[in-house]
């Protein structure tokens, strides 16, 4: 978040990164990876970043300051380094900080949805050579990463699944029977909506493939758009390449299953033969 609100900042005076990063003695790359989360902060950089930038109200520099030293002290999940890509360690720290998180799923039930079991069938596809170690660890982040959900203060989760992710016998048709029954179960919380994208709809508006939208509580800060490829991952922010995942979210919700036609369409998948043979 502290990256966020340095480039908001940076861009309000007009400033490039080369400019910025002159100003520090550092390179424009220094300043990108500051502003995206990848490096750590130096308190003396941030402190000659918010002078150059104009941020001289003392209370408003404490603030900001205050997020280099949340942002230096390492989350939770850093001790699953040895089996946590480097990029995806950016996305969890943007997912804990989240209020709200959009997502839209082609392959396979959205992570923070999936059982213990359906996870560890889609690590072991991912990662066929992995120890049995490195998959239980893999298994058990994933499973910490839900734990928020549970929290009084935790986010919205709002996830649009394929109808094919559902129809795809991960793990065996037991570990689909249980994943499904345990998406009937959280789809009654409070703070989860689950809608389906049936396959009668054919094409629609986002063929392009999955992504996950992640809104924050500071209303200065932007729309994070996370978009996942086999071996990284994108990380949008700017407007103009945020809106259009907007949209094309917000036409999967109007197009999609509601949430009571959600419980019926899963409910149907258990009573299918396909689930049958547990």
């Amino acid at each position: 978040m502290l990256g966020a609100s340095l480039r908001r900042l940076r861009e309000e005076r007009d400033l490039t990164r080369e400019e910025a990063g002159f100003h520090i003695r550092a390179s424009e790359s220094k300043i990108s990876r500051m502003e995206l989360g990848r490096v750590g902060f130096k308190t003396r950089d941030v402190e000659d970043l918010l002078t150059l930038y104009g941020v001289l109200d003392d209370a408003d520099r404490r603030a900001l300051l205050e997020m280099v030293r949340e942002a230096n002290t390492p989350g939770w999940w850093h001790k699953f380094g040895e089996v946590l890509p480097n990029w995806f360690v950016t996305y969890v720290g943007l997912e804990e900080a989240a209020s709200v998180i959009r997502t839209y799923e082609v392959q396979f039930v959205p992570g923070l949805l999936q059982t213990a079991a359906y996870t560890r069938a889609v690590v072991q596809l991912g990662y066929p050579d992995a120890s049995d170690d490195a998959i239980d660890q893999r298994v058990h982040l994933r499973m910490q990463r839900q734990e928020r959900l549970k929290q009084k203060d935790g986010p919205r989760l709002w996830a649009v699944i394929d109808e094919a992710a559902l129809r795809r016998p991960i793990g065996g048709p037991k570990i689909m029977h249980e994943q499904i029954e345990h998406l009937l179960e959280v789809a009654r919380l409070p703070n989860i909506t689950l809608q389906v994208m049936p396959f009668r709809f054919g094409m629609h508006a986002a063929e392009g493939g999955a992504f996950t939208i992640l809104r924050f509580p500071e209303s200065d800060l932007s729309d994070v758009v996370y978009v996942e490829q086999l071996w990284g991952a994108l990380y949008l922010d700017k407007r103009e390449d945020v809106d259009p995942y907007l949209t094309a979210m917000e036409q999967l919700c109007v197009e999609s299953t509601t949430p009571g036609g959600t419980r019926d369409l899963l409910e149907d998948l258990l009573r299918e033969n396909m689930y049958a043979d547990i």
